[in-house]
């Protein structure tokens, strides 16, 4: 009988290209696979090896495109599916659509939606970083490894910010405060909470409680009575903590839209903050994000590989990258061996 080994397949190298050179010691080989698309613009893939039998990691980061790579993912896990495979393990640094997960008025949540198509499609496992919220893992009925890459982010705030010891953690949201003050006490360093800023997507009248009648009476049923809807009244923007002459870092998992990001940028600075600085795992940075950022007050934005954002890096040169393959392609090789994943979770607290 075949002997059973591991093969990655890339779809899309990104992210890859440091995470594949690390594993040519592994006994880890490099998939033989196309994927393209035909003159109709149907995604076809084509397996040229053996895989029956074989664990296979399918590495795909998440390009501009998201929907073209989903597909891409499900039939590549499809085909390997068919091809008898034994173990079909996803590596997706971001997770597209994490930001639906939630409920909205009458919309759906699209995360649990994917990640029924990935199981279907033929996944046994997922490894992923930094997930929008850690219950996307519920989803799923199959493992989760959620990666953290706050370790890289503390290492680059404690090496490349000089002063950093005069710096102070930033929440831009109420929301966002428990993350933050993960970093803050690693650090050893003092958390400030932006109150007030507008978030349309977690207001009332995003998730529906706004939907029934603020009238007293229901039309048709005179009888019934409901309470009055009291509406949600944004408090003014202030800032709670003590920003001034201090280097402020303000902690998040994704930037996409950054305008909440320059407005608390704003604040900060008339509050004394004399740098910004903007961690976040994923740099979506959609839209005028780059032009955005290089008319702010912001002074530098640090953001990891998980998606590519080479184009956004030469419209702004505030954008910096930090490489988290190191992880990714130890966590392949901690699964490719049959070994714990503890280790790579050492020191991560359950707000990070």
């Amino acid at each position: 009988p075949q002997a059973r080994q591991t093969i990655v397949i890339v779809i899309n190298a990104y992210i890859s290209r440091s995470c594949i050179s690390r594993m040519g010691r592994l006994g880890v080989e490099l998939g033989k696979s196309v994927v393209f698309q035909e003159a109709d613009a149907e995604t076809r893939v084509d397996v040229r090896e053996s895989v029956r039998g074989q664990d296979i990691f399918i590495i795909q980061t998440i390009p501009r495109d998201v929907n073209t790579a989903i597909m891409e993912l499900l039939v590549m896990a499809y085909a390997l599916k068919t091809s008898c495979a034994k173990n079909i393990i996803g590596v997706i640094p971001y997770f597209p659509y994490s930001k639906q997960c939630k409920m909205r008025k009458r919309g759906s949540i699209v995360c649990k939606l994917l990640a029924s198509m990935l199981a279907k499609a033929g996944l046994t496992h997922i490894i992923t970083m930094d997930l929008h919220q850690k219950e996307i893992q519920g989803f799923f009925n199959f493992p989760v490894d959620n990666l953290r890459a706050s370790p890289f982010l503390l290492q680059y705030i404690q090496e490349e910010i000089p002063d950093y010891r005069n710096a102070i953690i930033v929440a831009k949201s109420p929301s966002a405060a428990k993350r933050a003050q993960s970093y803050a006490e690693r650090l050893r360093l003092g958390l400030a909470v932006i109150h007030g800023e507008a978030n349309h997507s977690e207001s009332d009248m995003a998730d529906g409680r706004q939907s029934p009648p603020l009238s007293r009476t229901t039309p048709g049923h005179t009888g019934l009575e409901l309470p009055l809807m009291m509406a949600k009244e944004k408090p003014p923007i202030t800032v709670v903590g003590d920003v001034g002459g201090r280097i402020a870092i303000i902690i998040d998992d994704i930037i996409d839209d950054v305008e909440d990001f320059v407005a608390a940028a704003e604040i900060l600075k008339e509050r004394g903050a004399y740098k910004i600085y903007i961690m976040a795992t994923h740099g979506l940075l959609s839209a005028e994000a780059p032009r955005l950022i290089e008319e702010s007050q912001i002074d530098e934005v640090v953001v990891t590989n998980t998606v590519p954002h080479e184009v956004q890096k030469l419209q702004c040169p505030k954008i910096k990258t930090v490489d988290v393959s190191m992880i990714l392609a130890e966590a392949i090789r901690r699964i490719h061996n049959g070994e714990s994943m503890a280790y790579l979770f050492r020191n991560i607290t359950v707000d990070d």
